[in-house]
């Protein structure tokens, strides 16, 4: 998880959550040392260093508390795993014919340029 240029840990789905990236994330957010957040926690600076290296990952109430020790509250939503991006597909559905195709275009345009990037990047 890349360092958030804003004022809270980034988004991410439970199945490819990094404890230790949220942990760090949000103690730097918070601007609390490890050993702030130990006295905060009521527990080792050692305890959050294990957390913040992946050598200890804690449970899912314990990485509550840590966020809420943060000034953060972890936010969990449940949604089926085959589930679409239903504000996409209306999105989609409200653009007219047209629109539909010169968003398309863009697409292709956009991939296009990509490819002709990577050609120059390894010289051809």
């Amino acid at each position: 998880m890349t360092m958030a240029r804003h004022d809270r840990p980034n988004s991410t789905t439970f199945s490819r959550l990094n404890a230790a990236s949220v942990i760090r994330e949000a103690r730097e957010l918070a601007g609390l040392s490890q050993a702030e957040l130990a006295a905060r926690m009521q527990t080792a600076q050692s305890a959050v260093s294990r957390w913040e290296r992946g050598l200890d990952v804690p449970r899912v109430d314990t990485l509550g508390r840590i966020l809420r020790a943060c000034g953060f509250e972890a936010d969990v939503r449940f949604r089926r795993h085959d589930d679409v991006d239903r504000g996409q597909i209306l999105n989609q559905l409200s653009l007219s014919p047209l629109e539909r195709a010169r968003a398309l275009d863009e697409v292709v345009d956009f991939i296009n340029e990509g490819r002709e990037a990577m050609a120059e990047a390894r010289g051809g």
